[in-house]
């Protein structure tokens, strides 16, 4: 059985009750305020820890800012982060405490596609409202059969990240126009993230002209890749595209440079992360990502948020999806705050939330913020990072319409 681990974090004001559904004298008249609680869910420690404590910071500033703005009157929010260390199970298990808290009136997360996969039903069986800021597998608000036959299957599930119906593709595309590469070696870790886009990416580079010299999957976790990068290197591609999360591609990148297979690394948004580059070092040099928006510290919208963050002592990296956990919980305030006047919680409120969520429409800080009928986000915006003296420069930002 997996551990579950709870961290709870508060906002920035100090309470000075806690509130409940019945009339206890909370709201309008009175100094007392209902707590109202956004839950996360995201991996906190372990495998992509460096990216769902990111979600986590997002969350928290959010949560931080709508107290210290009194967002909703007579309301005092706090945030109730839950560790699913990247593990469905952990994840079913967490959305079930979640759901089970009569004070959780939205969540943001998960981090891993695999993982929503596990939580949606709970969250729409509750019919409490779940917000993620990264998952990109298309079928988790188009149904499985998507490519042919567009179903939404959930109404309570939403996310400010496009999918890998895009990302893929616009990978695809950068690497046989812009790079000029002619044969990948194709990737993946098995997961419903990775192996998905793994699976675009390769219809869309095939589409364009490009060949594919050879596929491979590894298991997350694994560290010796050394047969694969001999595999690699006799099929004498030009480009490895890896479909999945850091821990993995970091080892690999490092393994391939270091057994003389001098290729670029591309790979999708769960590669985009300073650990990725520490990790890997000066063999990280020219690899390539795809991820959702533009890079948050180049917008504007953005500077207060990263510079909160930054002051704040949080852990974790904001860069890939701080800033949408951001907006992702301020959609949910934002809702509630429809719903809910004078601190006074109405009947029906989580099922009412949802719909508010439904009608979202504002300026996030990393971008426009509004839900289609399935629950995508309306932003398509995507980047091509590439590291370039260490760092992750962006080198390609735009729409792919496929």
């Amino acid at each position: 059985m997996v551990i579950l681990t709870a961290v709870l974090t508060t906002g920035a004001l100090t309470l000075t009750a806690c509130g409940s559904r019945d009339d206890s004298g909370e709201g309008k008249g009175s100094d007392k305020k209902t707590e109202i609680i956004i839950g996360v869910d995201a991996p906190l420690t372990g495998q992509n820890s460096a990216t769902g404590l990111g979600i986590q910071g997002g969350v928290q500033i959010a949560v931080d800012d709508a107290n210290k703005n009194n967002t909703v009157p007579g309301v005092t929010f706090k945030v109730k982060a839950l560790d699913d260390k990247a593990i469905p199970a952990s994840g079913q298990a967490n959305a079930t405490q979640l759901v089970q808290n009569e004070k959780v009136l939205g969540v943001v997360g998960p981090l891993n596609s695999g993982v929503a996969t596990q939580m949606q039903q709970v969250f729409d069986t509750a019919g409490l409202v779940e917000i993620s800021p990264s998952n990109t597998a298309p079928e988790l608000t188009q149904g499985k059969n998507w490519q042919t036959e567009k179903t939404r299957p959930f109404k309570t599930y939403f996310r400010t990240a496009t999918t890998d119906a895009l990302q893929g593709g616009f990978a695809a595309e950068y690497a046989y126009k812009t790079l000029k590469k002619r044969k990948v070696y194709v990737v993946d870790d098995k997961q419903t993230y990775g192996a998905g886009l793994a699976k675009l990416f390769k219809a869309g580079f095939t589409k364009s002209g490009g060949k594919v010299a050879g596929e491979d999957h590894v298991n997350t976790g694994d560290t010796d890749f050394s047969s694969l990068v001999t595999k690699i290197k006799n099929a004498k591609a030009d480009l490895v595209y890896y479909g999945g999360q850091y821990d993995e591609s970091e080892k690999l990148t490092k393994q391939l440079k270091d057994g003389g297979v001098k290729i670029p690394l591309f790979g999708g948004d769960g590669m985009f992360t300073p650990t990725y580059i520490e990790t890997a070092g000066k063999t990280s040099e020219g690899d390539l990502v795809t991820s959702v928006g533009q890079p948050v510290d180049s917008l504007p919208s953005a500077a207060e948020f990263i510079k909160k963050y930054k002051a704040s002592g949080l852990k974790g990296d904001y860069g890939t999806y701080g800033g949408y956990s951001y907006d992702a919980a301020t959609a949910i305030i934002k809702a509630i705050g429809n719903v809910v006047k004078d601190g006074k919680i109405p009947d029906g409120a989580r099922a009412k939330i949802v719909a508010e969520v439904q009608k979202t429409k504002f300026d996030g800080i990393a971008g426009p913020v509004a839900f289609d009928e399935y629950g995508d986000t309306t932003n398509k915006q995507l980047t091509v990072y590439q590291v370039v003296d260490g760092k992750w420069k962006a080198v390609k930002s735009g729409t792919f319409e496929g």
